[in-house]
């Protein structure tokens, strides 16, 4: 007699198993095509195709006719997929065999002549490179717009300060912008790291067929430059087997992803109540299904979760690669979905980080009650200790803590105690040292280069708005 949970167990597998029912024909089918996701790739398929045609038809292995069956045949089918009249076949496993046999289908041999002197190993290679280029270019212009936001703010609040924090306790004081100031450094360095990344992965794959080179004598220079490459792989073997350039876009992705939920972040925090810092409009807030008086930061919430999937995707993509031989094996097909849903979950926070960035409202008062708070000035007053009175700043240090204690004891903040307050910790403390106990006073004075100093937040303004263009 069998044993229930057997039989339970089979009924499951029979379930889960049904969709592959005619057999492993079906399963391997559903296993090895990729259209579902890479026909993404259309454009950039098209592109590598004509420019490979063009350089097959200057050399003569392509004749003048086939050459001009095969471009017009290739508009057609742009066409067609543009206006979404193309019926992509998962039979056909991807979108180089889809746009092949449709071609081959339009122009008849012509069509079967345009695969000579490459291979899907290569022509592949080249697509993607081709769209991770065009996505580097799209998502460097979102970074660049994300600064600008920034700058227009730290510009507007340039001398408005706020709490600086470590470890979440208030520090010292600083301004708002100063605050932008630093996520535009961030996001530069992000923008950096895509520069760098399309500088590498420039190089055009086209010509290296599956993974030897070929015999047929192609310009694989003229390929290139017709593709806006700088220049053809040097390697064959390299060129069809690496997707170094796919993890170096979702490196730059994940670290520029954790910037934006770091700032995201703040913004939950600067949005809460108890904090009450900032201001999101309707645009980028929701509320709650029983809570009448909730305004969620949810773009914001978003943000912060989206990184998650983007940091997965880099991992993916490690893992995928870290144990192949060279040169082309089939786990190479798994390489594109995670770089496509990263570019999109990234771009997508570029958009709501730059919206919320326009869209938020500082409550300058509550900022600037709260960047005095905690006792916030004291580095002012050692500072004060070591430059007036000439003490070792260890020393000045010890002082200073001795007086918060005393204005802890009082309910009072530095500004707060007395002058005899001062003196009985430090008899040489003047009526002047209350100069510097003030918010305003304590960001005038860090005039050093980087610092929070409103002449400083509005030169480092200035220099961005003129590299920003």
């Amino acid at each position: 007699m069998s044993d229930p949970q057997d039989l339970r167990n089979t009924e499951q597998n029979i379930q889960w198993g049904g969709r592959f029912a005619a057999g492993p024909g079906v399963v391997m089918q559903e296993i090895n095509a990729s259209i579902g996701f890479d026909r993404k790739m259309w454009r950039q398929d098209i592109q590598g195709s004509l420019a490979h045609a063009a350089m097959l038809g200057k050399l003569g292995i392509l004749d003048t006719k086939d050459l001009t069956d095969i471009q017009g045949g290739l508009a057609g089918i742009a066409a067609d997929i543009e206006a979404g009249r193309f019926a992509f076949a998962d039979a056909l496993e991807d979108i180089h065999m889809n746009i092949e046999a449709r071609l081959t289908e339009r122009i008849g041999d012509a069509g079967r002549r345009l695969h000579t002197g490459r291979s899907r190993n290569d022509q592949v290679a080249t697509d993607f490179r081709l769209w991770v280029r065009d996505a580097i270019d799209g998502l460097d212009a979102q970074l660049a717009d994300v600064m600008a936001a920034l700058v227009g703010r730290a510009e507007e609040f340039a001398a408005d300060p706020m709490p600086g924090f470590t470890h979440l306790q208030t520090a010292q004081p600083v301004t708002f912008g100063h605050h932008m100031l630093a996520y535009v450094e961030m996001i530069a360095r992000d923008r950096g790291r895509l520069a760098d990344c399309r500088r590498r992965l420039n190089e055009c794959p086209l010509g290296s067929a599956a993974l030897a080179g070929t015999s047929f004598p192609l310009d694989r220079e003229m390929t290139a430059k017709a593709l806006g490459f700088d220049r053809p792989t040097a390697n064959s073997l390299d060129a069809v087997s690496d997707r170094d350039f796919a993890l170096e876009f979702l490196s730059a992705a994940a670290i520029s992803a954790m910037h934006l939920s770091r700032f995201a972040e703040e913004i939950v925090i600067w949005c809460s109540a108890p904090f009450s810092f900032i201001r999101l409009s309707d645009a980028f807030t929701t509320g709650s299904s029983i809570m009448p008086q909730k305004r969620n930061p949810d773009a914001a919430e978003l943000v912060r979760g989206k990184t998650g999937r983007i940091n997965g995707a880099l991992v993916s993509l490690l893992t995928v690669m870290k144990g192949l031989t060279l040169a082309y094996a089939k786990d190479m097909q798994e390489d594109k979905e995670q770089v496509f849903d990263a570019a999109e979950a990234w771009a997508l926070c570029l958009a709501a980080i730059a919206g919320m960035t326009r869209d938020m409202t500082p409550n300058l008062a509550r900022l600037r009650a709260f960047a005095g708070s905690g006792f916030a000035t004291a580095t002012d007053l050692a500072d004060w200790l070591v430059r007036v009175l000439r003490l070792p700043f260890r020393d000045a240090h010890h002082a200073t803590g001795r007086l918060v204690a005393l204005a802890e004891g009082k309910g009072v903040d530095l500004a707060g105690l007395t002058l005899a307050d001062m003196q009985s910790v430090h008899p040489g403390i003047t009526q002047d040292v209350f100069g510097v106990l003030t918010v305003d006073a304590s960001v005038a004075s860090r005039t050093s280069y980087g610092g929070t100093a409103p002449v400083n937040v509005t030169a480092q303004v200035k220099r961005w708005k003129e590299a920003l263009g």
